[in-house]
């Protein structure tokens, strides 16, 4: 079994979470308005990959574009992730 490449970006997610706040929603109304499972908000809030599937029904739900839920940021240390919030 072959290693996966380690990529120098990742996606962040804290548009969606800024989103939910400005509009007053809760991340279990989300879960709700779009039919996303808790795991997939789950890992989106541990900034982990999820399918576009996941990314299009949001942004259906939210009536908003891809962009306006999640960016791509560059890899950096674990602690420094955290700082970013």
């Amino acid at each position: 079994m072959a290693n996966k490449k380690e990529t120098k970006t990742h996606f962040n997610y804290n548009r969606l979470w800024k989103l939910l706040i400005d509009r007053g929603i809760q991340k279990q109304e989300l879960q709700k308005k779009s039919d996303v499972s808790a795991a997939s908000i789950a890992k989106m809030g541990r900034g982990e990959n999820v399918t576009t599937d996941v990314l299009l029904r949001i942004c259906e739900a939210l009536d908003c574009n891809v962009e306006d839920i999640m960016e791509r940021v560059p890899n950096n240390k674990p602690n420094e992730i955290m700082k970013e919030s």
